[in-house]
């Protein structure tokens, strides 16, 4: 080694991180590249070209931050080590093909160990119209674990959890999935007609089932609040609505026998053994959508009923076939299946009981 080699690498000049497009960094990260502390405050002074937008957190330029530059400067304030690296066994995040527009240069997904977009900003991401757009929000929400010593401030709110779910990659920053965003935004919601909006678009746009949207609102023990409650029988509704749908469109773009659809059970002059949303009297097969929102509050002697129910038909010889909401979406073609073998089997039972079919 001469006596003119460098000692360490040269740092770049400070006009030359601001130039680039990778505008908000943290301290450690503007350390990495050779800017002291002393140097950071310096330039963070009022009226100088950097602004301190969350702690540890520096925007490289002094007008207001982009939405874009928000969602960064969340997760680098919310990263476990300040987006150092992945965190050993941290689940990586599930890549959505989502278009990505034209902007910062930003840390990988990957850097943002332990963190993530929640709330109405994870919705907005998500494609949700009910949601408000970025540019509106004062704050963003960012998912952390419950022991993480943070603390909300400035544009970042800190929403903890016991439990990581896997998040999704949207527009390159990592994002809660839908069922877990919703929970998020509802818990800061307090207009009824917002959050029957947000639940109703998360069904009908196809995000996620009715059944995982209760879990996550139980699991947050919002189920107390009236607003919620009667958003989630307005959910619930629209979930049957939507897999009655899909069940009408997989019998007939399968070419299953048509049944009689939504009727009630009897035997003759008997007691009423229940009601079936399809049923096929020929081959004395019912069907059952599983639409149930797995509430803490159901009521348990309802659904000792409804297996008592299934029971009886099944003594009585009529085989019952059970679907869930999500089966039709997912595998219509394999549910279809059950279908046909549950309908060609009856040749080979015992002839059922002669029960009485009566409309609903």
């Amino acid at each position: 080694m001469t006596h003119n080699a460098p000692l360490s690498p040269r740092p770049r000049p400070l006009h030359s991180l601001a130039d680039g497009r990778r505008r908000p960094m943290t301290v450690a990260q503007l350390r990495a590249h050779g800017v002291s502390a002393a140097e950071t405050n310096e330039q963070c002074r009022p009226g100088g070209p950097w602004q301190q937008l969350l702690p540890n957190v520096v925007l490289l330029h002094p007008g207001p931050p982009t939405s874009e530059e928000r969602l960064h400067a969340v997760l680098l304030y919310a990263a476990r080590d300040r987006g150092a690296g992945p965190a050993s066994g941290a689940a990586p995040a599930v890549s959505v093909s989502v278009p990505v527009q034209p902007g910062a240069e930003h840390p990988p997904v990957s850097a943002y160990a332990e963190a993530m977009i929640t709330g109405l900003a994870a919705l907005t991401l998500h494609g949700f119209s009910a949601a408000p757009p970025l540019p509106s929000l004062d704050v963003v929400d960012v998912l952390v674990p419950r022991m993480r010593r943070l603390r909300t401030t400035g544009c970042a709110r800190i929403v903890r959890t016991t439990a990581l779910p896997t998040p999704v990659e949207l527009t390159g920053v990592p994002v809660a999935p839908v069922a877990r965003a919703l929970a998020d935004a509802v818990a800061e919601l307090t207009d009824p007609g917002t959050v029957r909006r947000l639940l109703t678009e998360a069904v009908r746009g196809g995000h996620c089932e009715p059944a995982a949207v209760v879990r996550e609102l139980n699991r947050a023990r919002l189920l107390s609040r009236p607003h919620v409650v009667d958003a989630v029988d307005s959910l619930v509704a629209e979930g049957r609505a939507l897999a009655e749908q899909r069940l009408y469109r997989m019998v007939r773009e399968h070419a299953l026998p048509e049944p009689v659809w939504n009727v009630d059970l009897r035997l003759p002059g008997g007691p009423h053994l229940g009601g079936v949303d399809a049923f096929w009297p020929e081959q004395a097969v019912a069907l059952e959508l599983d639409t149930r929102a797995h509430r803490k509050q159901e009521d348990d002697a309802a659904w000792a009923e409804h297996a008592r129910k299934r029971e009886h038909l099944e003594r009585l010889g009529i085989t019952v076939v059970h679907l869930t909401p999500r089966k039709l979406r997912d595998c219509p073609e394999h549910q279809a299946a059950v279908v046909r073998t549950a309908l060609m089997a009856a040749g080979d039972r015992e002839p059922a009981a002669y029960v009485v079919v009566l409309p609903r």
